[in-house]
């Protein structure tokens, strides 16, 4: 390791003099929103007059060239930098990206759709800078707070019966923890990123239920806008992964959320499997060993596709990859099948004990399914 006293003070202070780190780091991820980008780094660029900021733009390789408009501002305006993030996708993976790379020792995440209020930042800044609060929170729900015209009724409805199971379940004492505006000090990112998932959209509900519970947290009021360019990202999923988020932090991070997805999609492919095999032998001159081996197919068929739509949402195939994923599956799961027969044989023999057996080997062979499916199928890095 190269020690400070070690490099040439050229480098160290720059052609020009010492370097100056920025005072805050705003990140703004982005998914197909070209045409709310730019007006979205101007305001910011106006609301920090007077701080020195940088504002990092994290891309998840948008087909409409959001990161492409990114790089040519950042040419004019070396304050702004880009992150395009290839084979990867996700809001909450994003924001972590975003916030390890920052170079201010306090950063902020706020959507690039227009419609967080970035007048607020000054506010949160002061907050986190003089030690008022580690965590500050732009609020809908908090006196003084609107949702405005910004959600549905809907996915206001949603929103707030997530913000109660919040609550209640993680004892998360915020009257807006689905909120995706907040800043923080980067050291507290770096602390907690090991308990973070990077999967979903909700990352101040991971970040505030990894912190210890003595944290201090304030929220501040906003009225949240309406889109006015470009589509909402957030659908029916969301729920979904907001749930797997919430039972992986009630089991202290011991398995990931995609693993839950994993198994509940597994779950609901037992219900297909015997629903099939009920019918198969119903029907005249079907044995139950040809009913057996077609409910199994059906039962993967539904896995894969099931887990291609929500458990790999992020790298979710299509067309002829998604054929060749689908027999890569029949394959993964074909070893898993033997696998679990195998330790389930070995468990019996040894104690007798059927349902141990049993569990043993479903164990195995799920654990195998999610490792090699996720290596195999959907080419997880």
């Amino acid at each position: 390791m190269t020690s400070l006293d070690s490099v040439p003070s050229s480098a160290a202070q720059g052609e020009y003099g010492p370097y100056r780190p920025p005072d805050v780091t705003v990140v703004l991820p982005t998914y197909n929103e070209r045409d709310n980008i730019p007006v979205a780094i101007d305001r910011v660029a106006k609301a920090l007059h007077g701080l020195h900021w940088e504002i990092v733009v994290v891309d998840d390789n948008s087909p409409d060239g959001t990161a492409d408009l990114v790089e040519t501002i950042a040419a004019r305006d070396g304050r702004v930098r880009c992150i395009r993030r290839i084979g990867r996708r996700g809001l909450s993976g994003a924001c972590v990206e975003g916030m390890m790379a920052a170079a201010a020792p306090i950063v902020a995440v706020m959507d690039s759709d227009l419609q967080h209020d970035e007048t607020l930042l000054p506010k949160m800044f002061e907050r986190v800078r003089t030690g008022d609060a580690e965590i500050v929170v732009g609020s809908r729900y908090v006196e003084g707070g609107d949702a405005g015209g910004g959600l549905s009724r809907v996915r206001h409805a949603g929103s707030m019966v997530a913000n109660g199971l919040a609550r209640v379940l993680l004892g998360v004492k915020l009257t807006d923890p689905m909120s995706g505006f907040f800043m923080l000090e980067r050291s507290m990112v770096e602390r907690l990123e090991p308990k973070l998932s990077h999967q979903g959209f909700k990352i101040l509900l991971d970040l505030v239920a990894s912190a210890p519970r003595s944290t201090k947290v304030v929220e501040l009021p906003y009225t949240f806008r309406e889109r006015t360019a470009g589509e909402s990202k957030l659908d029916e999923l969301v729920t979904i992964e907001f749930l797997a988020l919430i039972v992986s932090k009630l089991l202290f991070n011991a398995v990931s959320v995609r693993f839950i997805l994993f198994m509940a999609v597994g779950a609901s492919g037992v219900v297909v499997h015997l629903a099939t095999l009920r019918t198969g032998i119903a029907l005249p001159g079907i044995t139950f060993e040809v009913a057996q081996t077609a409910a199994t197919v059906v039962a993967m068929t539904w896995n894969f596709f099931l887990n291609n739509w929500l458990t790999y949402r992020d790298r979710r195939l299509h067309g002829l990859a998604m054929i060749r994923g689908l027999l890569s599956f029949y394959l993964v799961c074909s070893v898993g099948v033997v696998a679990n027969v195998g330790v389930a044989s070995v468990v019996h023999g040894a104690d007798q004990v059927w349902w141990v057996a049993g569990t043993a080997g479903a164990v195995v062979g799920a654990v195998w399914n999610y490792a090699a499916s996720a290596a195999l199928t959907w080419r997880v890095r």
